[in-house]
């Protein structure tokens, strides 16, 4: 266990090593001619990517660590030799937005769509109201640290998504008690709605500071919001995402259905079939976008309707090529892609900052949410107890904040502080997930 904790240490140390003598060998490749000098810049970092991401995964088996948070560590780590991305940041958005509208899908997927019914409630009521208590007692906390008004607000709107990709994981090795079984996919469906949620708050959020309202006190963030003009985008945004969700499910069950009609026993899926499975959550985002819906709603949607979750053994070879691909290529890339974004010094700069956010987000803003926004559900008191360790921040939070952050350049203090909440909730709350939910009586002996 001691030589694992030691090759963690040695990977960063390479990292660093490499992202000292990466401006040389940049130069280097920046010297080619015309487009041979952009084909070998991208091969490079996504080289990066895929090595320094097996490695974190790899090293982190079996350790204290997820591997997402190593993978962010080492992309910081790798700020330089990330270079090229900086002269492109509008494609690092395209590549994460896309790769989160996938793994959106697939939190859809996961969750039994026969047990909706017993969840829709607890679950809208911790996506809706709990996401705005989060979001409105963290721009408290924020705007008390000393951050500025606009920092805050778009800070506290991104962090108050939770991740399905950290979630996943770390449910799955859990084994509840039947009468508590829905606490599943009650955090996972709880997770993607509200990645829904956050995106349409910060995408309101990101209009209101461009056309210059103020935001520097809670009063005039909730009288922002409430204007007929944001109180219709936000509409806008539910119901056509919602259509669009809509749309792509009809495109996902014509292809359940073309399945099932052969299917004897066995699956029948071919190695093509997954294009279709990746095409559609990428269409159906296109479509919101393009009728002013919010794409992340959208993917879920089709893929909670389309509901291949794992209890179907027909579909079990695409969500086996789903994971690996999910786990292989999407995550390592969003979570190193904020190396490009933040320094190591600027998170050094940012520790205690980030520590006290960190801790006010998981220990007092997490509760009041969870109880105050439960209070009309049948939940029982340790299963609410349960659900305020369930808080992790990561995909989703880190794409919103490459989206906000390559719009707001001078809002420095964003995606460092980012960082350190994803760092810390990714850390903390899945090594004591499990721990909890035995102390709870929960789990199954």
């Amino acid at each position: 266990m001691i030589l694992r904790y030691l090759s963690i240490v040695g990977l960063f140390l390479f990292a660093v090593l490499l992202n000292w003598l990466a401006p040389l060998w940049l130069g280097h490749l920046a010297s080619l001619r015309g487009v041979e000098a952009t084909i070998a810049q991208t091969l490079w970092c996504l080289c990066l990517f895929l090595g320094f991401g097996w490695a974190c995964s790899k090293l982190a088996e079996n350790t204290i660590f997820p591997n997402f948070t190593l993978q962010l560590l080492v992309g910081v780590l790798l700020h330089d030799a990330l270079a090229p991305l900086t002269s492109e940041l509008r494609l690092a958005v395209v590549i994460c937005t896309a790769l989160a509208a996938i793994i959106l899908k697939g939190g859809g997927d996961e969750v039994e769509r026969r047990n909706v019914r017993r969840i829709a409630l607890p679950t809208l009521m911790l996506a809706l109201p709990g996401f705005l208590l989060t979001f409105f007692v963290m721009y408290q906390v924020l705007t008390l640290i000393r951050l500025d008004g606009a920092t805050a607000a778009l800070l506290a709107a991104i962090i108050s998504s939770t991740d399905p990709a950290a979630l996943i994981p770390t449910l799955k090795s859990l084994t509840f008690k039947h009468q508590h079984g829905h606490l599943n996919d009650l955090a996972v469906a709880e997770s993607a709605v509200n990645d829904a949620v956050g995106a349409i708050v910060t995408t309101a959020l990101i209009a209101m500071v461009i056309a210059g309202t103020s935001v520097d006190s809670l009063g005039s963030l909730i009288y922002g919001l409430i204007e007929p003009a944001n109180l219709l985008l936000l509409g806008e945004q539910f119901l056509f995402g919602t259509i669009a969700g809509l749309v792509g499910w009809g495109f996902m069950y014509g292809y359940e259905r073309q399945i099932s009609k052969h299917h004897s026993g066995k699956s029948t899926e071919t190695s093509y079939d997954f294009a279709f499975v990746i095409a559609v959550p990428l269409a159906t985002f296109l479509l919101a976008q393009s009728i002013h819906g919010n794409g992340f709603l959208a993917a879920f949607i089709a893929g909670l309707l389309a509901n291949y979750n794992h209890a179907a053994e027909r579909f079990h070879t695409t969500l086996h090529a789903m994971e690996i691909k999910i786990e292989s290529i999407g995550k390592p890339i969003i979570f190193m892609m904020v190396g490009p974004f933040v320094a190591v010094d600027d998170l050094v700069k940012t520790f205690w900052l980030g520590l006290i956010a960190a801790l006010c987000f998981m220990l007092i803003a997490r509760p009041i949410a969870v109880f105050t926004s439960l209070l009309p559900t049948g939940l029982t008191l340790r299963e609410k107890w349960f659900m305020c360790a369930v808080r992790e921040t990561g995909v989703i939070p880190v794409v919103l904040a490459v989206i906000t952050a390559v719009q707001f350049p001078q809002l420095t203090l964003l995606m460092p502080l980012t960082a350190w909440i994803v760092i810390w909730t990714l850390g903390v709350l899945p090594a004591l997930t499990p721990w909890w939910a035995n102390r709870l009586d929960l789990l199954q002996k």
